[in-house]
């Protein structure tokens, strides 16, 4: 295996925050260097995309959390049950044209069921990942919100923070694209300085949305912030303009 197809296998966990932080830093870093890399995980995120948050951040109505998390693990479900049924029917028809075709057919045939498998472990990492994300939704104990402009067009940061399993749901809209040779940073505030959280990938038809565990390290965690950093020279410390900055 070389070390791209590494990058390949996982940018689906990537995408799941299911990496070890090392793991983590190290596809973060090669997302900088790698376009093909970085279009493979904004499709992954888009697929995220719809989750009812394209909103103004706004007072959370009674039930909200409920209903959007039997909206999504509902919609998720369908599609996790219905790749399920397709990855079996592939398997009972390689069974058949075991006895009745060439090598080369049921070759064929091995290899879309094999590209069927892999859509099913893909759809199975996103449902996990959603569980995981309503989970947090639903367990928050205190919403957070802050509001900035990027070329004179308004936008949002949305944070549910569940202090029972320190992990946040982040929500970030109106955010277009980033310029040249610069990526959208998310940060953690802690008595001991800031620590870099996920790099933001935003979405044109949507917000990104993000799950992030706190960092391991550096004290309580007192806020957040997010800017606009250099995509070649990651930094220890915020260096570009500070599009947003709350505390908790």
């Amino acid at each position: 295996m070389t070390s791209h197809q590494w990058f390949e296998e996982h940018r689906t966990a990537f995408v799941a925050r299911s990496l070890d932080p090392d793991e983590t830093a190290s596809f973060q870093d090669h997302l900088a260097r790698c376009a093909e890399c970085r279009q493979a995980v904004v499709g992954l995120e888009r697929e995220l995309a719809w989750l009812p948050m394209g909103i103004e951040p706004a007072a959370v109505r009674p039930g909200l959390q409920r209903r959007i998390a039997n909206d999504v693990l509902g919609i998720n479900q369908w599609q996790w049950n219905r790749m399920t049924t397709l990855a079996v029917a592939a398997s009972l028809v390689l069974a058949v044209l075991t006895y009745g075709l060439g090598r080369r057919q049921i070759q064929k045939v091995e290899r879309q069921s094999a590209a069927l498998a892999q859509q099913v472990r893909a759809h199975q990492s996103l449902l996990a990942a959603l569980e995981d994300t309503v989970s947090v939704m639903r367990g928050a104990s205190r919403i957070l919100q802050a509001s900035f402009k990027v070329s004179n067009k308004p936008g949002g940061l949305l944070i549910f923070a569940d202090e029972r399993t320190h992990r946040w749901n982040v929500v970030v809209h109106g955010l277009p694209p980033a310029g040249p040779d610069q990526v959208y940073q998310f940060w953690f505030i802690q008595k001991d300085g800031m620590v870099r959280g996920a790099v933001v990938h935003p979405d044109s038809t949507g917000p990104t949305f993000l799950t992030m565990g706190m960092p391991p390290g550096g004290g309580e965690v007192m806020g957040a912030a997010l800017t606009v950093e250099s995509m070649y020279r990651p930094a220890l410390e915020p260096q570009g303009r500070m599009l947003a900055h709350l505390m908790l």
